[in-house]
């Protein structure tokens, strides 16, 4: 029975495409349906596998932020020269006159700024450098004596 109706309903079809003044028009339309519906389900399934593939790397990404290691400590001279960098950015900070030692972390500051709100500024930015665990400034302003290393 259920081959009975397979085969009525496939002489159906081949009537209904194969007919002599509109079959040539059915199979056209037919066919264009079916292309359509076929990329319309392609790009929607690109879209979602593209959709799914960039929330998978954001989320990645994220993930490998969360769990980033500490950076390695750097050697004396690379930390005082990032000191450097950060301390002299400013135009105004005298850099001749002002030496930066580092050793196992610490910083010393030394040398002769003109103003007291500087020396403060200055060792408030050497203690913000990756790296530096201790501050010693030895900066004084002119006139006063220098402050002795402890």
């Amino acid at each position: 029975m259920r081959k009975l109706i397979g085969l009525v309903g496939l002489g159906a079809a081949l009537t209904y495409f194969f007919n002599p003044q509109q079959g040539r028009r059915r199979r056209e339309m037919a066919r264009d349906k079916i292309a359509s519906f076929l990329n319309r389900g392609a790009g929607e399934s690109e879209q979602l596998a593209g959709s799914a593939s960039a929330q998978a790397e954001a989320v990645k990404e994220k993930a490998t932020h969360v769990t980033q290691e500490a950076k390695p400590q750097s050697d004396d001279a690379t930390l005082a020269r990032k000191v450097e960098t950060e301390i002299f950015r400013d135009p105004e900070v005298p850099k001749g006159q002002i030496n930066v030692n580092a050793e196992n972390g610490k910083v010393v500051l030394r040398g002769e700024v003109m103003e007291a709100e500087l020396i403060a500024d200055l060792e408030k930015r050497a203690r913000n450098v990756q790296g530096v665990q201790e501050v010693e400034n030895l900066l004084h302003t002119p006139g006063a004596e220098a402050p002795t290393a402890s």
